[in-house]
């Protein structure tokens, strides 16, 4: 067995040693393939014109690897966060952004209103001001009164239905020109809270859409201005209004953001072209207490010089009646007999007005005729005790009588019977 294995080391020895001698030769050649010199061949092989080693490179055909054609950028990066609705996530696709009209380029929006032919018109529901409730609009003041992030009802109307494809865009400007041009954002406290930061808007919008997953926010490239579209949808059977639901994000009083100046809301009705179909505009301002602001913004325009007849128009038809005009035409003639109404619309006034009213009967009570604060002072001392003689004489003559009266009352006694009798005889 030690002689079988002996003789077997000498061919495995052999073995090993042309394995390594092809490995050597192995490395030489691909060294050589990958020098320099041998490179540079082979590109000139494949460079030189009318060679039969590759085809023309002209000739090859296109293979469509679903890239833009040659000569465009392609964006690579990834969409911002909060860009896009969530419509697109459900598998509802929203049309791209050049099927829905051009951005606005004006760098002031206009702020006048445009009803054109199709009538286009903002509605909002009655409300109160008490101090529970978190949306109210002012039909004088034109103006709106919110919450933070509460929902702000508004209702269009339109008396031609638009073409199809129409949106509603709503856009925040300042209300003074020397803020106009800046663009109304969020300030930066709400901006980078997560309260109220959930993906669906960009975190720096004022305006936000509630209800829709249709809604989409564009920032303008050349302005920069913020807006939210959203389709405009035909009133539901029975109803003459579409219902739009608005949130503002930020308040009116929040530092670097609107910092107390005052915005205005523009909501306008277009095409998918673009083309403007109407507009409409009102003051918004975002608050804590939006029932109590609304009552005191009304009560200091009512008292400012020259609003009569703004607040006339302003107020409902028939809300002054027929006694009212009277009053105003007749004046303060006492002598004038009738009863006068006034229509009192705050409980305060009301109040005065009572006080002031019943000062004034009492006074014309107690207040002497014109002919008797005609007369001299002597005349008027004489008079006096004139009135007081006669006073006191029906008083003495009274006191008797009724004595007299007694004494004839009361039945006699028997010595007086005695007397009277004997008098008879």
């Amino acid at each position: 067995m030690h002689t079988a294995k002996l003789l077997g080391l000498p061919s495995l020895l052999a073995f090993l040693t042309t394995k390594m001698d092809q490995e050597s030769e192995l490395e030489s050649s691909l060294s050589q393939i990958m020098s320099q010199e041998t490179f540079q061949d082979l590109w000139n092989t494949v460079l030189q014109p009318g060679s039969s080693t590759f085809p023309d490179p002209c000739q090859i055909e296109d293979v469509t690897l679903g890239l833009p054609p040659s000569g465009e950028l392609v964006d690579l990066s990834f969409p911002e966060e909060g860009r896009y609705s969530r419509a697109e996530e459900d598998g509802n696709p929203i049309p791209p952004l050049e099927t829905v009209g051009p951005i606005q380029t004006s760098s002031v929006p206009s702020t006048e209103d445009y009803v054109n032919e199709y009538g286009f018109e903002l509605v909002f529901e009655q409300s109160g001001v008490s101090k529970s409730i978190t949306c109210t609009y002012s039909p004088i003041l034109k103006k709106l009164f919110c919450q933070l992030a509460k929902t702000c009802k508004v209702l269009i109307k339109v008396d031609l239905p638009p073409p199809a494809g129409s949106f509603v865009r709503a856009m925040a400007v300042y209300k003074k020109s020397e803020h106009i041009a800046d663009v109304v954002k969020r300030c930066p406290h709400h901006e980078r809270a997560t309260e109220y930061n959930d993906g669906v808007a960009p975190a720096d919008h004022l305006i936000r859409v509630e209800g829709n997953r249709q809604a989409r926010y564009i920032s303008s490239e050349d302005t920069q201005r913020h807006s939210v579209i959203v389709p405009y949808e035909m009133p539901q059977v029975g109803s003459a209004y579409s219902t739009v639901l608005y949130n503002f994000m930020c308040n009116s009083s929040c530092m670097g953001g609107m910092n107390r100046r005052a915005i205005l809301t523009i909501i306008t009705l277009e095409t998918p072209q673009g083309q403007l179909l109407g507009r409409r505009c009102f003051e918004v301002r975002v608050c804590a207490c939006p029932g109590r602001d609304r009552r005191t913004e009304e009560e200091n325009y009512q008292k400012a010089p020259g609003r009569d007849k703004k607040l006339k128009k302003a107020l409902p038809q028939g809300s002054v009646s027929e006694n009212s005009k009277k009053v105003a035409k007749t004046g303060t003639n006492a002598s004038e007999s009738g009863t006068y109404t006034l229509q009192i619309r705050n409980r305060k006034h009301y109040q005065i007005l009572k006080r002031l009213l019943e000062a004034l009967e009492f006074q014309e009570l107690w207040q002497p005729t014109e002919a008797e604060s005609q007369k001299p002072a002597k005349g008027l001392l004489k008079a006096q005790k004139q009135d007081a003689s006669p006073s006191s004489f029906r008083m003495e003559h009274c006191s008797s009588a009724f004595q007299e009266e007694s004494d004839e009352d009361e039945e006699p006694g028997p010595v007086q019977k005695k007397l009277k009798k004997e008098n008879e005889d």
